[in-house]
């Protein structure tokens, strides 16, 4: 996961922890994306196409992930909830 991503993750866990005073939802969501990034290491094509060259998205519920397939890895480069505004969405 690249450092952009990582960051956004982190943010969004960190909310979620901030909002509902427990980090209950946050571990599990966090499983949830570990479980999606292990199941896209196996797949690499399970996600959709986007309109920029050679990026993907992964949906997680009411999250994206965007990343791009190279000869010998997979780079994720952001995490995006749905929920916010699209014009603020940067993936490289």
């Amino acid at each position: 996961m690249g450092h952009k991503a990582k960051i956004k993750l982190t943010q969004i866990l960190e909310f979620y922890i901030d909002r509902n005073k427990n980090k209950t939802y946050s571990v599990k969501l966090y499983h949830q994306f570990q479980k999606n990034i292990k199941l896209l290491i196996k797949q690499p094509y399970i996600g959709v196409k986007t309109n920029l060259k050679d990026i993907r998205s992964l949906v997680i519920g009411e999250f994206l992930i965007f990343y791009q397939i190279t000869e010998d890895k997979i780079i994720i480069h952001t995490v995006w909830d749905c929920r916010q505004n699209p014009d603020d969405l940067k993936i490289k």
